[in-house]
């Protein structure tokens, strides 16, 4: 199988066009071209996690964090970053980063850390706008069905939780082929009248040539006459953040605890407990102090985040608890949500978890 292959899968789930702009995601060493010899996935490709691929015949890593952030003018082995990329180099290893667009997704990191917390009625904290599209097209009534199942099938036509969702409203199409045209209905320089229906369907933007390919080949027309337009909407499965609620209310101390069996903490910092009850949750993995507004306006109980500084932890300001409980904790869990996607993808292949803390962060007790 080829290292391609696995890319497709992952950018299937987690589309490329998804990681915010200072981000870095994608291929950043090795070749799509080569055979895949072995995966292995982790939080972080640090040069531990290289060498562990390399003893485990494995020459491609699936890292969520990318090794490379920012530009790099030396390869010198000056620091644990370039010594990194030296050694994956050295030992034709694939590095394939899959950062803040697995993050943006509903069913990426921050659903993970619901699942292992069990909150129900899950959505995303601050959904995206500008993300949608509307296609407008005209087809002849008997293969209206042809194209719309066509169009599904490319990715269009979902609304929340319901899919193949479209308006059809049927009138008359007119046209006048030319002379070095080739018709489906009608004559040659002749105005041709043919019964029709317009449908509009919605679509992430990044899915909008698989939309009008797709449109394309379904379409029995020479000359496909279709709109598309942006949509000023929130797409709602897609953002930052997650905000759920538990099966039951308890306790701030009950909650906790319950975070630091789930997470296998040693410690939490949290801003003054209100004593009172939650059950309302908001999450986002790695560094989210930006969300914390958002989880205000939504009304949480507790936000679990990472990196918080010392003067925003003030911004709970007595509406709600702030829970930083460590950017590797919060995204340890990352690295088994990339293994159980590829696992199921590619069931008959090596698809491995690293053994490797790449923690930085240590604690003295």
């Amino acid at each position: 199988m080829k290292i391609a292959e696995i890319i497709t899968a992952l950018e299937e789930l987690a589309p490329p066009s998804l990681q915010e702009h200072y981000d870095n995601a994608g291929l950043i060493t090795g070749n799509a071209g080569w055979d895949c010899t072995g995966i292995l996935c982790t939080l972080d490709a640090i040069e531990e996690v290289v060498d562990e691929a390399k003893a485990l015949n494995c020459n491609l890593i699936i890292a969520h964090h990318p090794i490379i952030f920012k530009g790099l003018k030396k390869l010198n082995g000056r620091n644990y970053v370039e010594r990194t990329i030296i050694n994956a180099i050295k030992n034709d290893i694939a590095i394939y980063a899959i950062h803040t667009n697995l993050d943006n997704v509903l069913d990426g990191v921050n659903n993970k850390i619901a699942d292992k917390l069990n909150l129900q009625n899950r959505r995303v904290l601050l959904p995206k706008e500008a993300m949608l599209m509307k296609l407008y097209t005209f087809i002849p009534v008997d293969h209206a069905e042809k194209v719309r199942n066509a169009i599904f099938n490319a990715g269009a036509g979902n609304v929340g939780n319901y899919s193949e969702c479209s308006f059809n409203a049927e009138g008359k199409g007119t046209f006048k082929a030319g002379g070095n045209t080739n018709p489906f209905v009608g004559g040659k320089n002749i105005r041709h009248e043919e019964k029709e229906v317009k449908t509009e369907v919605i679509f992430p933007s990044y899915l909008k040539n698989e939309i009008v390919n797709a449109l394309m080949e379904a379409h029995p027309y020479e000359e496909v006459a279709y709109d598309i337009v942006a949509l000023s909407n929130n797409y709602n499965n897609i953002g930052s953040g997650l905000i759920g609620e538990l099966t039951q209310a308890v306790s701030e101390t009950e909650f906790l605890n319950l975070l630091k069996q789930a997470f296998n903490l040693s410690v939490i910092r949290h801003t003054q407990l209100l004593q009172k009850s939650v059950k309302k949750i908001a999450v986002c993995g790695g560094a989210g102090s930006f969300l914390i507004g958002n989880a205000q306006a939504e009304k949480a109980d507790i936000y679990i985040t990472a990196d918080v500084k010392y003067h925003e932890f003030f911004d709970a300001d007595k509406k709600m608890v702030i829970a930083d409980i460590g950017h590797w904790e919060s995204e340890q869990f990352t690295n088994e949500l990339l293994h159980s996607i590829l696992q199921a993808k590619f069931p008959n292949f090596a698809v491995l978890k690293t053994k490797t803390g790449t923690n930085p962060v240590q604690y003295f007790l």
